[in-house]
């Protein structure tokens, strides 16, 4: 599970532009995250089990940690690092889910900050589990995983054996809104923090920038359109 910057959050940078300013910013659960916390939530309630919620990620998370415990997961694991990239939040996960021994692990297709979407194949590729990305229906029929995603052109139906990991993408199903119960019981269900593993050679970001300012539009005269031709050709350089 990643914790991210709330939608409406207005982005700025510090040090040089090479930080995100995390001052003042709200975090929530990111989208797609709940979509596949809610959908564990619905398969083990269709064939029993529990519900573990990881991240990677500091004390600051937890808020937003115990959000997923009141949506319904039983527990919680938060592995006391900050998530620098894709390769080192898979390279954790891997490790905490082998210690697990989980049958199945839902991730989000990407997180709305940095719109990676790694952490699903790496962790395929990492557990040597298959790996199912994108789907938009996932249930546990037999033993056995089934998937649904969309391709070009059509949709895909694919049949796993478990373990598997895949990701979650919208129209998966509707996310959960925690009620009062749930709230409560978050607070004493158990949120384990753990120390990171050691990974190298993992990426860095060297700086950011925000998009440059909307240009102001340009109307053109309707009986002008060698003038509109031209602008589109030699200003914008889109023909």
């Amino acid at each position: 599970m990643s914790v991210v910057p709330d939608t409406t959050t207005k982005i700025t940078f510090t040090d040089n532009n090479t930080k995100f300013n995390t001052a003042g910013v709200q975090f929530i659960i990111n989208p797609y995250d709940e979509l596949s916390l809610t959908k564990a939530l619905e398969i083990v309630e269709k064939n029993s089990g529990t519900v573990t919620v990881a991240t990677v990620g500091l004390a600051d998370s937890d808020a937003v940690i115990r959000k997923a415990l009141a949506i319904g997961a039983n527990d919680a694991i938060r592995i006391n690092a900050e998530p620098v990239d894709g390769q080192f939040v898979a390279e954790q996960l891997a490790h905490v889910i082998l210690e697990g021994g989980y049958d199945m692990v839902l991730t989000g297709r990407e997180s709305i900050d940095y719109n990676g979407g790694q952490v699903c194949g790496l962790l395929g590729a990492l557990l040597n589990w298959p790996s199912v990305n994108v789907c938009t229906k996932i249930d546990v029929i037999d033993g056995n995983a089934h998937f649904e995603r969309d391709i070009d052109g059509g949709r895909e139906t694919v049949i796993s054996s478990l373990p598997v990991v895949a990701s979650a993408q919208k129209d998966l199903c509707e996310p959960r809104i925690p009620n009062m119960k749930g709230i409560m019981a978050a607070r004493t269900k158990p949120l384990n923090v753990v120390a990171p593993i050691a990974v190298d050679g993992f990426g860095h970001y060297s700086s950011f920038e925000s998009p440059s300012a909307k240009q102001a539009v340009r109307l053109f005269d309707a009986q002008n359109a060698a003038q509109l031709i031209d602008a589109l050709k030699n200003e914008a350089k889109v023909i």
